[in-house]
């Protein structure tokens, strides 16, 4: 069983572990970067950049919380983890590109072509996506195929059938008003995609069963959805210094988001359901799923 300092009755223990767990990555991410060779300062500095740059570390605490779900000890896991962030980095600096979103600012900061030039901020996701396989390789005491399962897991989601494939059918959709089929399967490989990967990889590497397996995923799917409507409504009502980028940026590059699919209030009723529907999906689990149950309930009302 997991120890019942990993449960969470209620939103501010949830917060406290999640910040615990985020200073765990924190470090874990400096060490791994420190001890890659890589042959060019100003590279190195740009992965740096990025990669510490802060922001939620949530994909790698949703790895470890599936993991606590299971009945494991997710800190265990925390090279996969990092792995995840460091593909989620990658993702970021490309997406910010002049070629893609075209955005100036990140996290507060100048984005990393903003930085360091457009050349250099290519080279510097290519690496820590690279990098990251690498990494989930210095994983330790996990039997050899669940590791190769959680790599088919994370290549997958990372490819054309999750998040390039989504980022393609995301530049696609511009200019132009697209379904809500469209817009749910865009996300589902965009964003979805790596939440997915976090969530079925902790599980895997805690040795689920199937049951809790396809919990997880099912939750997994509710979460993705329904972080992805609070992020566009957050593009409609949230400010700059709350979400650290540029707001109005879907208005400015002409895309469909859940917001202009519907309504405000539509999609914020549409983010409400889908979190009753995240929550029923960890039925099968007790106390120790508590952090992923108060972790999906307080995304709906976050800032950033």
């Amino acid at each position: 069983m997991v120890s019942r300092k990993k449960s969470c009755r209620s939103e501010a223990e949830m917060k406290e572990l999640w910040k615990k767990r985020q200073e765990l990555v924190e470090r874990a991410l400096k060490d791994e970067l420190a001890r890659t060779p890589v042959l060019d300062d100003t590279l190195r500095a740009s992965m740096e950049y990025s990669l510490m740059a802060g922001g939620k570390r949530l994909r790698p605490i949703l790895l470890m919380a599936a993991a606590d779900a299971v009945g494991a000890d997710g800190t265990k896991f925390l090279p996969a983890a990092c792995a995840l962030e460091m593909i989620h980095t990658y993702s970021l600096i490309h997406d910010d590109l002049p070629a893609m979103d075209n955005d100036d600012l990140r996290r507060g900061k100048p984005t990393n072509h903003v930085k360091f030039g457009e050349g250099t901020a290519i080279l510097a996701g290519d690496a820590l996506l690279t990098l990251a396989f690498t990494v989930i390789l210095r994983q330790k005491d996990v039997p050899a195929e669940a590791l190769l399962r959680v790599v088919d897991e994370i290549s997958r989601a990372a490819g054309a059938g999750g998040m390039v494939g989504g980022q393609v059918l995301d530049l696609m959709a511009e200019d132009r008003q697209i379904t809500m089929e469209e817009l749910r399967r865009m996300h589902m490989g965009k964003t979805g995609a790596l939440f997915h990967a976090a969530l079925r990889s902790g599980a895997i590497l805690a040795g689920a069963t199937e049951e809790q397996l396809a919990a997880l995923t099912a939750y997994a799917d509710h979460f993705g959805l329904a972080f992805q409507i609070t992020d566009d409504i957050l593009d409609v009502i949230g400010t700059a210094e709350d979400i650290g980028k540029p707001v109005g940026s879907d208005e400015k590059n002409h895309k469909s988001t859940y917001v202009t699919l519907t309504s405000l209030n539509e999609a914020q009723e549409l983010a409400r359901r889908t979190v009753e529907e995240a929550t029923a999906a960890l039925a099968v689990f007790g106390a120790e799923a508590d952090f992923l149950r108060e972790l999906v309930a307080y995304l709906v009302n976050r800032k950033q």
